[in-house]
């Protein structure tokens, strides 16, 4: 198995590798991508629009073949990773041609088949410390708005509940409450803090929502200013040092509180501040086969299905290094949280403060993950206090509509100042992602205005060419209860058996 001893032997070979290209060096922080599809519909990405040629597990056996043991930290991503059928093959596979320290693997808690693979997962890889993190974005009806799912935070307390009863069993699993601060919930964080600390979880982590190819989300209005940004993260970095943590947790929590610090000061200089790796110490595998430096950029450095499914072909190759060249000369900047725990890594100074928070952090607790010792920010009501809905629960619908619920919100809420440009923005991206988006409707209010009743009933637009909402002619203004909706050119046997809303997908018109 690598050991951190190892992966910290081997930083000042990276960093003669990024400066002189010697010696050649395979990533230390390998993200696999098996698959796109999710059943989740976040106001944070889009990524639930693509649908691609995805490797079969034969393909993925031969690409990590040829990694031999060099990465140390596997993020097995998505879509929704415990959604893709083959993921307990494919974390085996991993461990076996790798040995990894660490397999990643974040989720959405919807599928109740979720502790059944998490299990198989972390008994059939002994020896690497798989860590799970459940997405919370906010605390009740507040995380199923964010999330596009009604129901969804019930099934967190649920899967929750399940993982960690698993994790008294299974020495090698960490369980994490995982949040992506966005604009949508800058403001909540004492509340996600205050839940997190009386959930008996390892760790409480965040990232920052920011626009990304991947995700579909460029020139989507998700992230938070930078000043609404720093007053939160200063509530998680004061969180964080004054907790107990365990194992892993202690590391990963050590090296995120100067992660948040980047994160903030990316923001305010909108610069790289310190080295990225991305395309030398990190990468990802998309699904279709495609070698990425990050998901940010998604540059593409070439398809290992044309190079004989040899990583080394491509990390080696001629198209790696003009790529390696931009990111070298700082012509872009991101806040990453994958990548940038490798660039804190090969930063002096960063890696120096990250031990220190690391030696300054209390001592371990003989039990739970995260020792309750203080109430952190406002209180959150108690998990085992919130009902949870029947395991069978999920709204289905009876008409064409595919989002029933959110869309009852969105007849009531008064629209964002661009609202039209950021949801066709959207879906124009979701048709180019190539598949699941076949255009936009528009879909009247309960009270809607003569204007929008002489629209044509279910017309299908490409996005350039729907009208913009709200009508010119609308007496409401941005209290008009006219949203769009995608039409869909699909229907998922999958998303339908994980609870997604709307089973019966609108097709696309000539």
């Amino acid at each position: 198995m690598n050991s951190m001893a190892q992966v910290l032997a081997r930083v000042p070979l990276f960093t003669l590798y990024r400066r002189i290209g010697r010696p050649r060096m395979l990533p230390l922080n390998l993200t696999l991508s098996p698959s796109p599809k999710c059943n989740s519909r976040c106001l944070t990405c889009n990524i639930w629009m693509k649908r691609e040629d995805e490797l079969t597990l034969d393909e993925w056996d031969r690409i990590l073949a040829s990694l031999g043991r060099a990465p140390y930290w596997f993020t097995i991503s998505g879509g929704e990773p415990l959604m893709y059928p083959h993921i307990v093959e494919l974390a085996q596979l991993a461990y076996k041609h790798c040995r990894p320290g660490v397999i990643n693997i974040p989720t959405n808690s919807i599928l109740s088949s979720i502790p059944e693979r998490v299990e198989r997962i972390a008994r059939s890889c002994p020896d690497s410390h798989l860590i799970v993190n459940l997405s919370l974005d906010g605390v009740g009806e507040k995380h199923d708005l964010i999330r596009g799912i009604p129901g969804n935070f019930d099934k967190f307390e649920r899967r929750l509940e399940q993982l960690l009863s698993l994790r008294n069993s299974l020495r090698n699993l960490t369980v994490g409450i995982h949040s992506v601060i966005s604009r949508f919930n800058v403001h909540d964080v004492d509340e996600l803090i205050g839940y997190a600390d009386r959930s008996g979880v390892d760790q409480f982590i965040t990232e920052i929502a920011e626009p990304r190819i991947e995700l579909d989300t460029v020139g989507l209005h998700i992230t938070p200013s930078a000043a609404d940004y720093g007053e939160a993260v200063e509530r998680v970095i004061a969180y964080a040092k004054g907790k107990r943590f365990r194992g892993m947790a202690r590391f990963t929590e050590a090296l995120r509180i100067e992660y948040y610090k980047l994160v903030r000061r990316i923001l305010e200089e909108k610069d790289q501040v310190i080295d990225c790796y991305a395309g030398w110490i990190s990468a990802q595998i998309y699904s279709d086969g495609t070698v990425w430096p990050c998901c940010v950029r998604a540059d593409n450095l070439g398809n290992l299905r044309d190079y004989g499914y040899d990583f080394k072909r491509i990390w080696f190759g001629e198209e790696i290094a003009k790529v390696r060249r931009s990111i070298a000369a700082k012509e872009c900047h991101c806040t990453l949280a994958n990548a940038s725990y490798t660039n804190l890594l090969q930063n002096v100074p960063a890696l120096a403060r990250a031990s220190a928070n690391l030696l300054r952090m209390p001592a371990n607790p003989a039990s739970s993950g995260i020792e309750n010792n203080t109430s952190a920010g406002t209180a959150a009501t108690s998990r085992k206090n919130l009902r949870a809905a029947p395991e069978t629960s999920g709204i289905r619908a009876d008409s064409n509509d595919a989002f029933p619920w959110l869309n009852g919100f969105q007849h009531r809420t008064e629209k964002r100042e661009h609202y039209a440009e950021e949801a066709l923005a959207a879906y124009k991206l979701g048709i180019k992602a190539r598949g699941a988006v076949a255009g936009v409707t528009i879909q009247t209010g309960p009270d809607c205005c003569e204007a929008a009743r002489r629209l044509a009933p279910g017309r299908t637009y490409r996005p350039e060419q729907a009208p913009h909402l709200p009508l010119p002619d609308c007496p409401q203004g941005r209290r008009c209860g006219c949203v769009y909706r995608p039409v869909m050119n699909y229907q998922e046997a999958e998303e339908r058996s994980a609870g997604v809303p709307g089973v019966a997908m609108a097709k696309a018109k000539p």
